[in-house]
Protein backbone atom coordinates (compact mmCIF):
# COMPACT_ATOMS: atom_id res chain seq x y z
CA UNK A 1 0.00 0.00 0.00
CA UNK A 2 1.16 3.05 -1.01
CA UNK A 3 1.85 6.12 1.46
CA UNK A 4 -0.22 9.60 1.12
CA UNK A 5 0.44 12.25 2.60
CA UNK A 6 -1.70 15.29 3.52
CA UNK A 7 -1.44 18.82 4.78
CA UNK A 8 0.80 18.61 8.04
CA UNK A 9 2.47 15.07 7.02
CA UNK A 10 -0.89 13.33 8.05
CA UNK A 11 -1.03 10.05 6.65
CA UNK A 12 -4.20 9.97 4.73
CA UNK A 13 -3.83 6.22 3.82
CA UNK A 14 -5.10 5.81 7.30
CA UNK A 15 -9.20 7.11 6.39
CA UNK A 16 -9.83 3.90 3.68
CA UNK A 17 -8.96 0.85 2.22
CA UNK A 18 -6.78 1.29 -1.43
CA UNK A 19 -8.42 -0.72 -3.94
CA UNK A 20 -7.21 -3.68 -5.04
CA UNK A 21 -4.56 -3.47 -1.49
CA UNK A 22 -6.09 -6.44 0.52
CA UNK A 23 -7.21 -10.20 -1.62
CA UNK A 24 -9.62 -12.74 -1.18
CA UNK A 25 -9.13 -12.66 2.99
CA UNK A 26 -8.58 -16.45 4.78
CA UNK A 27 -12.19 -16.86 5.47
CA UNK A 28 -13.35 -16.72 1.95
CA UNK A 29 -10.02 -19.12 0.60
CA UNK A 30 -11.08 -21.62 3.61
CA UNK A 31 -14.89 -21.40 2.46
CA UNK A 32 -14.33 -21.67 -1.34
CA UNK A 33 -11.94 -25.01 -0.06
CA UNK A 34 -14.98 -26.23 2.34
CA UNK A 35 -17.22 -25.36 -0.48
CA UNK A 36 -15.23 -27.50 -3.22
CA UNK A 37 -15.04 -30.67 -0.91
CA UNK A 38 -18.57 -31.01 0.03
CA UNK A 39 -18.97 -31.01 -3.21
CA UNK A 40 -16.67 -33.10 -4.09
CA UNK A 41 -17.67 -35.60 -1.23
CA UNK A 42 -21.80 -35.25 -1.90
CA UNK A 43 -21.48 -35.76 -5.79
CA UNK A 44 -19.41 -38.64 -5.25
CA UNK A 45 -22.12 -40.31 -2.63
CA UNK A 46 -24.49 -40.13 -5.20
CA UNK A 47 -22.51 -41.05 -7.78
CA UNK A 48 -21.54 -44.38 -5.90
CA UNK A 49 -24.66 -45.14 -4.60
CA UNK A 50 -27.00 -43.83 -7.40
CA UNK A 51 -30.17 -42.11 -7.12
CA UNK A 52 -33.16 -43.80 -5.08
CA UNK A 53 -35.67 -45.38 -7.78
CA UNK A 54 -38.68 -43.50 -7.69
CA UNK A 55 -37.75 -40.21 -6.35
CA UNK A 56 -40.19 -37.62 -6.26
CA UNK A 57 -40.29 -33.69 -6.58
CA UNK A 58 -40.39 -33.99 -2.67
CA UNK A 59 -37.42 -36.22 -2.45
CA UNK A 60 -35.75 -33.95 -5.22
CA UNK A 61 -36.48 -31.03 -3.39
CA UNK A 62 -34.63 -32.66 0.09
CA UNK A 63 -31.59 -33.91 -1.98
CA UNK A 64 -30.91 -30.37 -3.27
CA UNK A 65 -31.54 -28.92 0.24
CA UNK A 66 -28.83 -31.34 1.84
CA UNK A 67 -26.16 -30.82 -0.65
CA UNK A 68 -26.78 -26.67 -0.55
CA UNK A 69 -27.67 -26.12 2.44
CA UNK A 70 -24.68 -26.86 4.58
CA UNK A 71 -22.78 -24.81 1.59
CA UNK A 72 -24.75 -21.61 2.44
CA UNK A 73 -24.18 -21.84 6.36
CA UNK A 74 -20.08 -22.08 5.28
CA UNK A 75 -20.65 -19.13 3.35
CA UNK A 76 -22.57 -17.12 5.67
CA UNK A 77 -20.36 -17.79 8.18
CA UNK A 78 -17.15 -16.74 6.29
CA UNK A 79 -19.04 -13.04 4.92
CA UNK A 80 -20.03 -12.81 8.68
CA UNK A 81 -15.87 -13.23 9.71
CA UNK A 82 -15.19 -11.05 6.61
CA UNK A 83 -17.30 -8.48 8.01
CA UNK A 84 -15.69 -8.68 11.54
CA UNK A 85 -12.12 -8.45 10.26
CA UNK A 86 -13.17 -5.14 8.13
CA UNK A 87 -14.85 -3.52 11.11
CA UNK A 88 -11.78 -4.24 12.74
CA UNK A 89 -9.31 -3.06 10.64
CA UNK A 90 -11.49 0.39 9.91
CA UNK A 91 -11.20 0.77 13.68
CA UNK A 92 -7.77 0.57 13.65
CA UNK A 93 -7.63 3.10 10.63
CA UNK A 94 -9.62 5.21 12.35
CA UNK A 95 -7.94 5.00 15.69
CA UNK A 96 -4.28 5.56 13.80
CA UNK A 97 -6.04 8.86 11.87
CA UNK A 98 -7.11 10.54 15.49
CA UNK A 99 -3.61 9.81 16.72
CA UNK A 100 -2.25 11.28 13.49
CA UNK A 101 -4.30 14.33 14.18
CA UNK A 102 -3.63 14.61 17.67
CA UNK A 103 -0.04 14.32 17.09
CA UNK A 104 -0.41 17.62 14.57
CA UNK A 105 -2.74 19.29 16.55
CA UNK A 106 -0.17 19.28 19.60
CA UNK A 107 3.23 20.03 17.32
CA UNK A 108 0.45 23.21 16.18
CA UNK A 109 0.34 24.07 19.39
CA UNK A 110 3.80 23.50 20.90
CA UNK A 111 4.77 25.68 17.47
CA UNK A 112 2.25 28.33 18.17
CA UNK A 113 3.54 28.92 22.01
CA UNK A 114 7.09 28.99 20.96
CA UNK A 115 5.60 32.21 18.54
CA UNK A 116 4.04 33.56 21.28
CA UNK A 117 7.03 35.52 23.14
CA UNK A 118 7.61 37.70 20.38
CA UNK A 119 4.19 39.21 20.64
CA UNK A 120 4.24 40.10 24.26
CA UNK A 121 5.55 43.90 23.55
CA UNK A 122 2.63 44.30 21.54
CA UNK A 123 0.57 43.39 25.07
CA UNK A 124 2.74 45.71 27.05
CA UNK A 125 2.18 48.44 24.61
CA UNK A 126 -2.02 47.57 25.32
CA UNK A 127 -1.56 47.48 28.82
CA UNK A 128 -0.02 51.62 28.50
CA UNK A 129 -2.41 52.47 25.84
CA UNK A 130 -5.08 51.19 28.30
CA UNK A 131 -3.70 53.32 31.62
CA UNK A 132 -3.87 56.67 29.29
CA UNK A 133 -7.33 55.60 28.47
CA UNK A 134 -8.21 55.40 32.09
CA UNK A 135 -10.20 51.65 31.25
CA UNK A 136 -9.76 48.86 34.35
CA UNK A 137 -8.33 46.53 32.39
CA UNK A 138 -5.30 43.80 33.58
CA UNK A 139 -5.24 41.04 30.88
CA UNK A 140 -5.63 40.53 27.05
CA UNK A 141 -7.38 38.44 24.46
CA UNK A 142 -5.25 37.12 21.71
CA UNK A 143 -7.41 37.46 18.68
CA UNK A 144 -5.95 36.40 14.98
CA UNK A 145 -4.92 38.31 12.30
CA UNK A 146 -3.37 37.96 8.93
CA UNK A 147 0.08 38.45 8.98
CA UNK A 148 0.19 38.52 12.81
CA UNK A 149 0.11 35.32 14.67
CA UNK A 150 -1.58 36.79 17.83
CA UNK A 151 -3.12 40.42 17.80
CA UNK A 152 -3.97 41.19 21.21
CA UNK A 153 -7.63 42.48 21.88
CA UNK A 154 -8.14 43.94 25.17
CA UNK A 155 -10.07 42.18 27.41
CA UNK A 156 -11.99 43.70 30.61
CA UNK A 157 -10.07 41.96 33.54
CA UNK A 158 -9.25 38.53 34.62
CA UNK A 159 -11.95 36.26 36.19
CA UNK A 160 -13.13 37.45 39.66
CA UNK A 161 -10.37 40.47 39.89
CA UNK A 162 -12.03 43.63 38.96
CA UNK A 163 -15.41 44.71 40.54
CA UNK A 164 -17.28 47.57 40.26
CA UNK A 165 -16.68 50.35 42.89
CA UNK A 166 -20.02 51.69 44.60
CA UNK A 167 -20.14 55.11 42.57
CA UNK A 168 -20.28 52.39 39.34
CA UNK A 169 -22.59 50.36 40.42
CA UNK A 170 -25.31 52.61 40.27
CA UNK A 171 -24.31 53.72 37.09
CA UNK A 172 -27.39 54.11 34.61
CA UNK A 173 -27.96 51.67 31.58
CA UNK A 174 -29.38 52.81 28.13
CA UNK A 175 -31.08 49.57 28.01
CA UNK A 176 -34.32 50.33 30.29
CA UNK A 177 -32.27 49.57 33.89
CA UNK A 178 -33.22 52.18 36.78
CA UNK A 179 -30.57 54.17 37.51
CA UNK A 180 -30.16 56.28 41.03
CA UNK A 181 -27.36 58.73 39.39
CA UNK A 182 -27.80 60.59 36.72
CA UNK A 183 -25.56 60.35 33.94
CA UNK A 184 -25.43 59.80 29.72
CA UNK A 185 -26.83 56.95 28.77
CA UNK A 186 -24.76 54.64 26.77
CA UNK A 187 -25.94 54.41 23.13
CA UNK A 188 -26.28 51.77 21.00
CA UNK A 189 -23.30 52.21 19.13
CA UNK A 190 -21.23 52.26 22.08
CA UNK A 191 -22.77 49.61 23.58
CA UNK A 192 -21.67 47.18 20.23
CA UNK A 193 -18.36 48.74 19.87
CA UNK A 194 -17.91 47.78 23.53
CA UNK A 195 -18.92 44.19 23.11
CA UNK A 196 -16.12 44.16 20.31
CA UNK A 197 -13.52 45.11 22.19
CA UNK A 198 -10.44 46.99 21.11
CA UNK A 199 -8.95 45.75 18.29
CA UNK A 200 -5.18 47.07 19.12
CA UNK A 201 -3.49 49.72 21.37
CA UNK A 202 -4.40 52.24 18.52
CA UNK A 203 -8.09 52.41 18.62
CA UNK A 204 -9.02 55.17 21.14
CA UNK A 205 -13.00 54.71 20.04
CA UNK A 206 -12.93 51.18 21.25
CA UNK A 207 -11.24 52.13 24.57
CA UNK A 208 -13.40 55.16 24.56
CA UNK A 209 -16.91 52.69 24.32
CA UNK A 210 -15.40 49.97 26.67
CA UNK A 211 -14.92 52.60 29.23
CA UNK A 212 -18.21 53.79 29.00
CA UNK A 213 -19.67 49.83 28.74
CA UNK A 214 -17.94 49.79 32.24
CA UNK A 215 -19.03 52.89 33.80
CA UNK A 216 -22.60 51.27 33.35
CA UNK A 217 -23.80 48.04 35.54
CA UNK A 218 -25.56 45.31 33.82
CA UNK A 219 -23.38 45.96 30.69
CA UNK A 220 -20.11 46.07 32.46
CA UNK A 221 -21.48 42.78 33.85
CA UNK A 222 -21.92 41.20 30.30
CA UNK A 223 -18.86 42.81 29.26
CA UNK A 224 -16.98 41.63 31.92
CA UNK A 225 -18.73 37.58 31.28
CA UNK A 226 -17.48 37.83 27.42
CA UNK A 227 -13.90 38.68 28.70
CA UNK A 228 -13.62 35.43 30.95
CA UNK A 229 -15.60 33.03 28.12
CA UNK A 230 -12.88 34.67 25.42
CA UNK A 231 -9.79 34.66 27.53
CA UNK A 232 -10.55 31.10 28.44
CA UNK A 233 -11.31 29.59 24.88
CA UNK A 234 -8.33 31.46 23.63
CA UNK A 235 -6.46 28.66 26.00
CA UNK A 236 -7.69 26.55 23.80
CA UNK A 237 -6.48 28.20 20.39
CA UNK A 238 -9.97 29.24 19.72
CA UNK A 239 -10.40 32.74 18.21
CA UNK A 240 -13.53 34.59 17.48
CA UNK A 241 -11.73 36.27 14.53
CA UNK A 242 -11.04 32.97 13.45
CA UNK A 243 -14.76 32.39 12.97
CA UNK A 244 -17.17 32.97 10.08
CA UNK A 245 -20.78 32.16 11.23
CA UNK A 246 -23.55 31.75 9.00
CA UNK A 247 -25.45 35.37 9.66
CA UNK A 248 -29.08 35.04 11.15
CA UNK A 249 -31.77 37.77 10.23
CA UNK A 250 -32.45 39.81 12.55
CA UNK A 251 -36.17 38.69 13.16
CA UNK A 252 -34.69 35.69 14.77
CA UNK A 253 -32.62 37.09 17.04
CA UNK A 254 -35.85 38.95 18.40
CA UNK A 255 -37.34 35.79 19.02
CA UNK A 256 -34.17 35.21 21.38
CA UNK A 257 -35.00 38.62 23.00
CA UNK A 258 -38.27 37.62 23.63
CA UNK A 259 -37.47 33.95 25.13
CA UNK A 260 -38.02 31.25 22.32
CA UNK A 261 -35.86 28.49 22.25
CA UNK A 262 -34.64 25.55 20.38
CA UNK A 263 -34.86 24.13 16.93
CA UNK A 264 -37.32 28.01 16.03
CA UNK A 265 -33.73 29.94 16.71
CA UNK A 266 -31.64 27.10 15.67
CA UNK A 267 -30.10 29.79 12.79
CA UNK A 268 -28.24 31.63 15.74
CA UNK A 269 -25.35 29.11 16.14
CA UNK A 270 -24.15 29.93 12.85
CA UNK A 271 -20.62 28.80 13.84
CA UNK A 272 -19.29 25.67 11.45
CA UNK A 273 -16.05 25.23 12.75
CA UNK A 274 -15.77 21.58 14.04
CA UNK A 275 -12.73 21.84 15.34
CA UNK A 276 -13.93 24.61 17.48
CA UNK A 277 -16.88 23.32 18.41
CA UNK A 278 -15.06 20.08 19.20
CA UNK A 279 -12.47 21.56 21.31
CA UNK A 280 -14.80 23.60 23.16
CA UNK A 281 -17.57 20.95 24.13
CA UNK A 282 -14.32 18.60 25.13
CA UNK A 283 -13.58 21.94 27.63
CA UNK A 284 -17.26 22.24 29.05
CA UNK A 285 -17.65 18.57 29.80
CA UNK A 286 -14.12 18.22 31.75
CA UNK A 287 -13.19 21.79 33.08
CA UNK A 288 -15.99 22.66 35.95
CA UNK A 289 -14.56 26.35 35.74
CA UNK A 290 -14.97 26.92 32.18
CA UNK A 291 -18.35 25.30 32.71
CA UNK A 292 -19.56 27.76 35.43
CA UNK A 293 -18.12 31.05 33.09
CA UNK A 294 -20.18 29.63 30.14
CA UNK A 295 -23.85 29.31 31.68
CA UNK A 296 -22.39 32.49 33.63
CA UNK A 297 -21.92 34.28 30.18
CA UNK A 298 -24.94 33.17 28.38
CA UNK A 299 -27.24 33.83 31.55
CA UNK A 300 -26.19 37.77 31.25
CA UNK A 301 -25.78 37.92 27.35
CA UNK A 302 -29.53 36.47 27.32
CA UNK A 303 -30.84 39.51 29.87
CA UNK A 304 -28.84 41.91 28.28
CA UNK A 305 -29.67 41.22 24.89
CA UNK A 306 -32.78 41.49 25.37
CA UNK A 307 -33.19 44.88 27.18
CA UNK A 308 -31.37 45.88 23.86
CA UNK A 309 -33.34 44.35 21.41
CA UNK A 310 -36.67 45.71 22.77
CA UNK A 311 -35.56 49.58 21.30
CA UNK A 312 -32.75 48.28 18.64
CA UNK A 313 -33.25 48.95 14.91
CA UNK A 314 -32.53 46.04 12.65
CA UNK A 315 -29.68 47.09 11.75
CA UNK A 316 -28.00 47.47 15.72
CA UNK A 317 -29.08 44.02 15.94
CA UNK A 318 -27.47 42.73 12.97
CA UNK A 319 -24.30 44.56 13.97
CA UNK A 320 -24.52 43.66 17.37
CA UNK A 321 -24.48 39.75 15.62
CA UNK A 322 -21.15 40.77 14.29
CA UNK A 323 -19.02 41.66 17.62
CA UNK A 324 -16.59 39.18 19.33
CA UNK A 325 -19.35 38.80 22.35
CA UNK A 326 -21.92 37.49 19.90
CA UNK A 327 -19.91 35.14 18.32
CA UNK A 328 -18.79 33.32 21.70
CA UNK A 329 -22.54 33.45 22.42
CA UNK A 330 -22.84 31.47 19.34
CA UNK A 331 -20.32 29.13 19.64
CA UNK A 332 -21.26 28.56 23.87
CA UNK A 333 -24.66 28.29 22.64
CA UNK A 334 -24.31 25.31 20.13
CA UNK A 335 -22.28 23.38 23.14
CA UNK A 336 -24.62 24.16 25.31
CA UNK A 337 -27.60 22.62 23.73
CA UNK A 338 -29.55 26.42 23.40
CA UNK A 339 -30.35 25.58 20.20
CA UNK A 340 -31.28 21.87 20.07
Amino acid sequence: MSDAKGKGGIDLGVYGRQDGAEGPGRAVVVAAAVTAAWLLLSGGFFLSVGMPAGLGPLGWVLVLVAVVFPVALVWVAALALRAAQAARADSARLQAAVDSLRHAYVTQGQSAGMAARPAENRFEAVAAAQGRAGVPVTSFVPARQPGDARRPTVSTRPPDVIAPAPSEAQASFALGTPAETPREPLTADEFIRALNFPDDEDDREGFRALRRALDDRDAARLVRASQDVLTLLSQDGIYMDDLKPDRARPEVWRRFAEGERGRPIAALGGIRDRSSLALAAARMRRDEIFRDAAHHFLRHFDRTFAAFAAGASDQEIADLAETRTARAFMLIGRVAGTFD
